[in-house]
């Protein structure tokens, strides 16, 4: 019996949800499971969902369960700044949103837990997969959780660095995220850092994000810009593409990144 606790204690922590499946695929036998949902050892708050009795369900708990049973999903573009103190993001009418990027699949159960909260998935930008020894994880940070007032099992849940979530926010420029929320949210990011920023840009194959963040950091004129070698990512340096990219619909061409931007744009304002 102390063995099945014991079991169940450091398979399913406090905070974390799991799934039948994914307790299966530890080696926990189905009538040992239901044993424990019988008992109340476990508690259903889906369809083959389970939680421990003691667990309080936050939106935090639920994408460090995903994290902990390898559906790699991170907290990222206005998500991931709001976490980090870069950025205040208000979801209309009450309700929470939380933009998660990867290219795991968003489990619908995922949605029926918090009636207040809505986990949309993005498809994230594409990163070259080549292995490099320096560069494990370095687009992703670890962000600590404490999921109940009493301080049991304090999680990581890794979330977007400062770097690649700006970079996941002008994905979305102009359909979701305007020209000058974009350009505000970069304003509040003074101190990013140029290796990560070099790294990402590097490997990073989304020609209108490279081109939209440059041209925006330009226009700005962001500390950090000068420590990137601009001669690099240039379109005659080959890095940034080729041909032209319509962003803003009926806007100007820049003539340096090939991009449409508004008109009228003058300084850090938009005509």
């Amino acid at each position: 019996m102390k063995d099945a606790q014991h079991t169940l204690s450091s398979l399913v922590p406090l905070g974390l949800v799991v799934t039948r499946p994914w307790l299966t695929s530890k080696g926990m036998q189905r009538h040992t499971i239901d044993n424990w949902l019988k008992s109340g050892q476990l508690v259903a708050v889906a369809r083959g969902v389970f939680k421990r009795p003691d667990t309080e369900l936050t939106w935090q708990g639920i994408v460090c369960s995903l994290q902990y049973m390898k559906t790699m999903l991170m907290p990222g573009g206005l998500t991931a700044l709001t976490l980090q103190g870069l950025a205040h993001y208000l979801s209309p009418n009450d309700q929470q949103t939380i933009q998660l990027y990867g290219q795991s699949k968003l489990p619908v159960w995922v949605n029926k837990l918090l009636p207040k909260t809505v986990f949309v998935r993005h498809k994230g930008l594409d990163l070259d997969s080549e292995y490099r020894a320096e560069d494990p994880g370095f687009p992703f940070v670890p962000w600590k959780v404490q999921f109940l007032p009493y301080g049991y099992d304090k999680q990581p849940m890794f979330i977007s660095s400062p770097e690649l979530a700006i970079l996941e926010v002008l994905f979305d420029v102009p359909q979701a995220v305007s020209f000058e929320h974009a350009e505000q949210l970069l304003q509040g990011l003074p101190t990013l850092s140029p290796q990560r920023l070099t790294r990402l840009l590097d490997r990073c194959s989304n020609v209108k994000v490279k081109r939209l963040f440059l041209w925006l950091a330009e226009k700005n004129q962001s500390p950090w810009l000068k420590r990137i070698d601009l001669e690099k990512f240039s379109i005659q340096g080959g890095n940034l593409g080729s041909g032209k990219r319509m962003i803003a619909t009926g806007g100007k061409l820049d003539p340096k990144y090939l991009i449409t931007v508004p008109k009228g744009v003058e300084g850090n304002t938009y005509g």
